[in-house]
């Protein structure tokens, strides 16, 4: 008969982890300290039967955001993260959080490039225009703005 999830004790961590067959005092499955901090209330697991087989996949969330970890537990064999290459995606494959946030950064590249104001400079170029324009009985010919 195959591990069903009853059987488990699964714990994911901020910083560690560990698998165990619950009343065993045998060694755990799978324990160590994840390579960095994550979202433990975001990570999750789960357990598929196929006949006998059971497979396992977890989900985890990094705390640190979007990054190449060289390695999932300390200890495990490190990957040279700078000869990863990610597949390329398309604009319209991505979640609307992170194609906005794609789409905004390519766009202050673009601007950068061409010697113009990202949109952050743009927007407070904007709202000091319009502060200036709301009060017109002030003199701003020797200010400097940075």
């Amino acid at each position: 008969m195959g591990t069903t999830a009853k059987m488990l004790d699964v714990n994911l961590g901020i910083s560690k982890m560990h698998i165990k067959l619950k009343g065993s005092k045998d060694a755990p499955i799978l324990e160590g300290a994840w390579h960095k901090k994550t979202n433990s209330e975001e990570s999750l697991w789960n357990l598929e039967r196929d006949g006998e087989k059971s497979t396992m996949t977890i989900t985890l969330e990094k705390r640190e955001g979007r990054n190449w970890w060289s390695t999932v537990l300390e200890g495990d064999i490190e990957i040279d993260t700078q000869k990863v290459e990610p597949e390329n995606s398309k604009l319209s494959d991505l979640d609307g959080e992170t194609r906005s946030t794609v789409e905004k950064m390519m766009f202050d590249q673009r601007q950068k490039q061409m010697g113009l104001p990202t949109s952050e400079e743009q927007g407070k170029q904007d709202k000091m225009k319009a502060f200036m324009d709301a009060h017109p009985e002030m003199d701003f010919s020797k200010a400097k703005f940075c």
